[in-house]
């Protein structure tokens, strides 16, 4: 009896980030409001760039365009503080 052996699956460790008490109230207050946004790795690019998805009551939009360690969660945080501005009045 032969077994397959399997390939590590690949991963990419995602970038570290503080978030400050007022992004996360916002970002609080976005989740309370089903809205969402997260990061996932481009597995077509073969550096770490990373993709923006944004769920919002489950419909998930992804951003065209890829960013790097360095700036994936600005974006991420810009995201959020649009949609609690627009939202939050």
């Amino acid at each position: 009896m032969a077994f397959k052996r399997w390939q590590k699956t690949p991963s990419k460790k995602p970038p570290e980030k503080t978030w400050t008490e007022s992004e996360i109230k916002i970002i609080g207050w976005c989740l309370n409001k089903n809205i969402g946004v997260g990061i996932s790795p481009d597995w077509k690019d073969d550096l770490n760039r990373w993709q923006i998805e944004i769920n919002i009551n489950g419909k998930i939009h992804i951003d065209p365009n890829r960013y790097d360690n360095d700036t994936v969660y600005n974006k991420v945080n810009e995201y959020y503080k649009y949609y609690y501005d627009k939202h939050n009045k």
